[in-house]
């Protein structure tokens, strides 16, 4: 017991906790925030956050899929499908990283993974707001509670995800989400979450014994990451309606930029490269200024292309909010 009452142990549970909170508070995939954090705060190697992360997901992923199964939210057959696509690659993603990456720089070329995996994760991120708001200016599409699936590109995109999970802990609540979003855009916000978290369990649980099998499970990680992580997601949950989301998912989009930037430039990416466990940080820095200003001008051009103005309604978060519907003083608001 008093191992797990160290500076090491307490720093994780913080992050866990805050963590936590802003999965609460958004509902975005933990892994994509949780990895780079306990990768930078140096717990442990880029291999045993990456299980740890995986195992303490599993933890809190199956309690909220048994809420959404109980709600009748998920849509099953189209669960089944990424399932059958996604465990599989899981499975096999971390033992294909140890195949091809020298053991000797197997934590270099995690980290290189993570970093890439977190670009993509931002950029997804954006690309969901913008199908969003394509839907919203169009007066939304018409909604299929039970769409016909499409099983090859639905298996695919599960694969796709699996692979990427199983090898970085990131990608189930991002990537996986809006492909699921561009292949059935009828389909609601509430079956699209219920089917995603349905889906992540055995896919963050295919991940994480696979990792474990190839790694080991460092319980000193996994034990106060789970004490502060699930706390933090019943908080974030609870004062979600206070909060003005559309700062916090800017904020995130500029975090997981400037992280993955950090760790490709701390696992010594040529184009970057400090490299030896080293990061430039005014080059980080100046990556997170910069996408922090332009960000919102080129979010404002892309609103000019659906008819609106730069700043105003609708916003990030009612994008975000199944339930909003514009009005004709909200489409011609020109205030911020």
């Amino acid at each position: 017991m008093a191992d797990l009452i160290t500076l090491t142990a307490l720093s994780i549970l913080g992050a866990g906790f805050l963590v936590g909170i802003v999965v609460g508070l958004t509902g975005m995939g933990g892994g994509a925030l949780m990895t780079p954090a306990l990768i930078f705060l140096g717990v442990g190697e880029a291999a045993a956050v990456v299980t740890a992360d995986l195992t303490a997901a599993a933890v809190y992923k199956t309690g909220g899929a048994i809420v959404h199964k109980r709600e009748g939210s998920p849509n099953m057959q189209l669960a089944k499908w990424l399932i059958i696509g996604s465990v599989p690659m899981a499975l096999l993603g971390p033992y294909l990283v140890s195949v091809f990456a020298d053991p000797e720089d197997l934590d270099d070329t995690l980290k290189l993974c993570i970093g890439f995996a977190l670009l993509f994760a931002a950029s997804t991120y954006a690309l969901r707001l913008y199908i969003n708001l394509k839907r919203v200016r169009g007066g939304g599409v018409q909604a299929e509670e039970n769409p016909a699936i499409r099983p090859l590109p639905t298996l695919l995109v599960g694969a796709l995800g699996g692979l990427l999970v199983g090898i970085t802990s990131v990608g189930s609540g991002s990537v996986i989400m809006i492909a699921l979003l561009m292949l059935y855009p009828g389909l609601s916000a509430v079956k699209l979450v219920g089917t995603d978290l349905v889906q992540a369990v055995p896919l963050v649980m295919a991940a994480a014994i696979s990792n474990i099998f190839l790694h080991g499970l460092d319980w000193g990680i996994l034990i106060p990451l789970v004490i502060g992580s699930v706390p933090g997601t019943l908080i974030g949950a609870k004062i979600a309606p206070k909060v003005p989301q559309s700062i916090i998912r800017r904020g995130i989009v500029v975090v997981l930029t400037m992280s993955g930037v950090a760790l490709l430039d701390k696992a010594g990416w040529a184009p970057l490269g400090a490299g030896e466990d080293e990061t430039h940080p005014m080059l980080i820095a100046g990556v997170g200024l910069f996408v922090l200003i332009v960000l919102p001008i080129v979010w404002g051009f892309l609103r000019k292309t659906q008819g609106l103005p730069m700043f105003g309604s609708p916003t990030i978060a009612q994008l975000e909010d199944p339930n909003y519907r514009p009005g004709l003083v909200g489409m011609k608001r020109k205030d911020g």
